[in-house]
């Protein structure tokens, strides 16, 4: 996959020698840190993170980044989780309420 205006390697040229819990990780940026310790391996996992690439004018582009999100507001704890929930609550929402205003509008002009 190529993608212009962006920094860093597409998702599919990582190959399948690259998972997400990558060890070369730590030959490319990581040099001299320990692989086996639990926060240089966070901290390889959040690069990567970083240097994901998506194209965002796409489905699978905008449901990664609802995948982002939602991994985020997981690995955060106390209000800053219930503040993404209620975000997330607050979207859904206003769907609801679109979605319910444009039936009634459909039925309004088949029926009325």
């Amino acid at each position: 996959m190529v993608s212009t205006g962006t920094q860093g390697v597409p998702e599919d040229d990582w190959g399948p020698e690259r998972p997400a819990g990558r060890r070369d990780r730590f030959q490319d940026d990581l040099v001299g840190l320990d692989p086996d310790d639990p926060d240089a391996l966070a901290f390889a996992e959040h690069l990567d993170r970083m240097e994901r690439v998506r194209n965002g004018y796409t489905v699978e582009g905008y449901l990664g980044g609802v995948q982002d999100f939602a991994e985020s507001a997981n690995r955060l704890g106390g209000h800053r989780r219930l503040t993404a929930g209620i975000l997330a609550t607050l979207i859904l929402l206003g769907v609801v309420v679109a979605a319910w205003d444009s039936v009634l509008f459909i039925l309004g002009v088949l029926f009325g």
